[in-house]
C-alpha cells in the first residue's frame, strides 16, 4: 500500500503526462488546470426510491453538497466538470428543495461549471446553470459518462468502482478510482451511490490489467494498491490477468 504524503491526504495519479490527484472525497483534482472533476452525484435518489415506495432517510442531496462545497472551499477551481448521472432520474430537477438549488447556485458562481449527460439523467430538464455536453476534451483529457472501450486519456464515471484488497489484517473493500496510465473510472461521489467491483466483469476490456492501480478512498486519505492486491483477479506468469471465483 502507498502511503506518501500529499496535498489534501490524495492519492498521485499519472496519466498522459498529467498530474492528477484523487481525493478522499472521490473528486479528482487536475491542478494545471484549476479543475475539480466528480462523478454520478445522483441527488435526489432517495426521494427517486421513494416514489416507488422505498423509504430512505432524505439526506442524501445535503450530504453529498456538504463534501461538494467542502471541496470548492479547500480548491477554488476555476472549473467544476460533473461526469454525469449528477440526477438520479429524469425528475430529480423537479424534486430538488430551493435550498439546495440555491447551493448548487452559489457553488456555480465565478467558475466554469459543466455537466456531462449521464444515462439518468439525459433526459432531464435543463441542469441548473452551467453547460451541458455529451463529453469534453482538455488538453490529451477527454471527460466523458460511460468508459468506450479502445478510448485513450479518457476519464469516466457510470461503474461506480469499488475495489477488496487484501491488506496485513485481512481484507477491507472500499470506492476506488481505478486507472491504468491510458484510462481512469471516477468513484461515484454520491452518498448513496454504492460501488461496483473492479474484478466484476462490467470492466473486463477497460484497463490493461496488468498495469491496473486502484487508488481507495480512506478516512482522510487515498490508498494506492497494485492489481495483483484486489481480490477476485490476480496476475499469471506473463502478466496477464487470471480471475478467481469471488466466494
Amino acid at each position: 500500500m502507498t502511503d506518501e504524503a500529499t496535498p489534501f491526504g490524495g492519492g498521485r495519479i499519472e496519466m498522459m503526462g498529467e498530474a492528477l490527484l484523487g481525493l478522499p472525497s472521490g473528486g479528482l483534482w487536475w491542478e494545471r488546470e484549476a479543475t475539480l472533476i466528480v462523478a454520478d452525484l445522483h441527488f435526489e435518489k432517495a426521494s427517486s426510491f421513494a416514489r416507488r415506495g422505498s423509504l430512505l432517510p432524505p439526506y442524501d442531496t445535503s450530504a453529498t453538497l456538504d463534501r461538494l462545497e467542502s471541496d470548492v472551499a479547500a480548491l477554488s477551481p476555476a472549473r467544476v466538470i460533473s461526469l454525469g448521472d449528477a440526477f438520479h432520474d429524469p425528475f430529480a430537477v423537479e424534486r430538488l428543495a430551493e435550498a439546495a438549488w440555491a447551493r448548487i447556485e452559489r457553488l456555480q458562481a465565478a467558475r466554469d461549471w459543466i455537466w456531462i449527460d449521464g444515462n439518468h439523467d439525459a433526459a432531464a430538464a435543463t441542469a441548473p446553470g452551467g453547460t451541458r455536453a455529451e463529453t469534453l476534451a482538455v488538453g490529451p483529457l477527454v471527460f466523458r459518462h460511460e468508459p468506450t472501450k479502445g478510448a485513450i486519456g479518457e476519464i469516466a464515471g457510470h461503474l461506480h468502482p469499488a475495489a477488496r484488497v487484501k491488506v496485513a489484517s485481512g481484507t477491507v473493500r472500499r470506492r476506488c478510482f481505478a486507472g491504468d496510465g491510458d484510462r481512469l473510472i471516477l468513484p461515484a461521489y454520491g452518498s448513496l451511490a454504492g460501488g461496483l467491483d473492479v474484478a466484476s466483469r462490467a470492466f473486463d476490456g477497460l484497463f490493461a490489467r496488468r498495469r491496473l492501480q486502484v487508488h481507495l478512498l480512506g478516512a482522510g486519505r487515498v490508498h494506492t494498491m497494485p492489481a495483483e492486491a484486489v481480490v477476485g483477479f490476480g496476475l499469471s506468469r506473463d502478466g496477464t490477468t487470471r480471475r478467481r471465483a469471488n466466494r
